[in-house]
């Protein structure tokens, strides 16, 4: 590996996580979600190292059937279902278990072989408006799948709109409306809460809807609440994205630095230059300011960042010379901090890390 950027992925991090997950909801199973690559973390080395998983979840059959392939024997949720009816041969063969969100979905199963077996979750449109049975449609989509002989077993599934915003009352209203439409239904194993809910919302994983969690993006070490809580400190990051110093400029005050001379140094500043750009992933829209950590010490990203380079404001850090380290974002400058600088959410830094970036994992 000759050019310096990579992508640190600690495996006992990723594996802590998931326990902090699971220590929320003890009567619960949870389901690592580790769809996009993991969140564009690596899913087969990831899936390898959290044997303890109790089942993973993933988009769609292409990241099922990878999984399987590399030897995953843990069951896998189809979070989108089948997409196509010719799928549910090859959920059969794999041993998925898929969610089911639609009417046509119900009658492709129908039209399947008795013989086969499939573990079905059936999602509940309760405010989100995105996917799944209407309330009022929901209780017949259940009694079709409970009288099928393909079916072997239900869970009940909705996915929250605001779990991470504490303020709003619309979790509350999601959980109300699903009390009430499953109320009269036989089974009771359920599937609501994801990463922030997880965390944040315990009712939506109490006894009464107890089952699974869907922990996600909490894996990855990103927390997901606006405002921290006890649980969500505890979390780790898994990823540490870093790169070094290629080339040093001693830039005037009022000269500019970048493309489309964004910024414009209010002194005589020592600027580095840096072997990472948005064709590694950086975000091109990262505003002048975004933190970066610099041979242990914090400064900022100064110019627009361009497809192979980004420059940092080195004036400070007398120290710094050609191949000192960069921390981009990972356990000291935290991938919440670089997303709101760059009017993003964590996961799309994640899942936009692309090829050329070297991944090294560690225990």
């Amino acid at each position: 590996m000759a050019r310096p950027t990579k992508a640190s992925i600690d495996l006992a991090a990723f594996r802590h996580n998931y326990r902090v997950a699971k220590a929320q909801s003890p009567n619960s199973k949870a389901v690592a979600i580790i769809k996009a690559d993991a969140y564009g973390h690596g899913a087969v080395k990831l899936a390898h190292s959290l044997s303890e998983a109790d089942a993973f979840g993933v988009a769609c059959i292409e990241e099922a059937i990878e999984l399987r392939e590399a030897g995953i024997k843990q069951p896998i949720l189809l979070l989108e279902g089948f997409f196509e009816a010719s799928e549910l041969e090859l959920i059969q063969r794999h041993h998925l278990w898929t969610a089911l969100h639609s009417q046509h979905q119900i009658e492709a199963i129908k039209r399947q072989p008795e013989s086969y077996n499939f573990n079905v979750w059936l999602k509940l449109d309760s405010g989100m408006h995105r996917l799944g049975f209407s309330p009022q449609d929901y209780p017949s989509a259940f009694e079709q799948l409970s009288e099928l002989p393909q079916v072997d077993n239900i869970v009940h599934m909705t996915h929250f709109a605001c779990a991470d915003e504490l303020d709003k009352s619309m979790t509350q209203s999601q959980l109300k409306t699903c009390k009430a439409t499953l109320a009269q239904l036989k089974t009771q194993t359920s599937s609501f809460a994801n990463s922030a809910a997880t965390l944040a919302h315990p009712s939506s994983h109490s006894e009464q809807f107890s089952g699974y969690t869907r922990p996600g993006i909490m894996l990855y070490g990103a927390d997901p609440l606006l405002h921290p809580n006890s649980a969500s400190k505890q979390l780790i990051p898994v990823m540490t994205l870093t790169s070094k110093i290629i080339a040093i400029r001693e830039v005037k005050a009022q000269e500019s630095v970048g493309y489309g001379e964004r910024y414009r140094c209010e002194r005589n500043m020592k600027i580095g230059t840096v072997a990472i750009g948005y064709a590694d992933g950086y975000p091109r829209h990262a505003k002048d300011g975004t933190p970066v950590m610099v041979d242990g010490i914090r400064t900022q990203l100064v110019g627009r960042v361009s497809m192979d380079m980004l420059t940092v404001d080195l004036t400070d850090i007398p120290n710094a010379d050609i191949g000192s380290t960069v921390e981009l974002w990972g356990k000291n400058v935290k991938s919440a901090e670089v997303a709101h600088c760059c009017d993003t959410i964590p996961y799309t830094l994640f899942t936009g890390i692309t090829r050329r970036v070297y991944k090294e994992y560690s225990e």
